[in-house]
């Protein structure tokens, strides 16, 4: 794997905000849901997340992520997403979401 310089990392903008809503993205692929998600002073942002093995919509609502907020905007399906919520594949390859283990203000950002 490539070293990457310090101002590579720094680029990205991954912060962290909470799941206002999840839905079922309709006519997707792979199964996925549309996250609503509250990034403080940055906004509502749309994600499509393929997390539906591990997560129910209502039990995501509430939950802090942490996402890359600085990608363009991507079309995935009918959705237009907006960032990129984060995760980590399990040994079954389910996304299991990178989360913080506290509260923290929405929006902080992860250096």
């Amino acid at each position: 794997m490539p070293l990457i310089e310090w101002g590579d990392f720094a680029r990205v903008e991954l912060r962290v905000g909470r799941v206002l809503s999840a839905e079922p993205l309709p006519k997707a692929r792979k199964p996925a849901y549309v996250l609503q998600v509250d990034f403080g002073a940055l906004g509502v942002k749309k994600s499509s997340a393929q997390i539906t093995d591990l997560y129910q919509p209502a039990e995501l609502v509430g939950k802090l992520v942490v996402a890359v907020v600085n990608f363009p905007k991507k079309q995935i399906g009918s959705l237009m997403s907006e960032c990129l919520v984060t995760g980590f594949h399990d040994a079954d390859g389910h996304v299991a979401l990178c989360v913080p283990e506290r509260e923290v203000p929405l929006g902080t950002r992860l250096f």
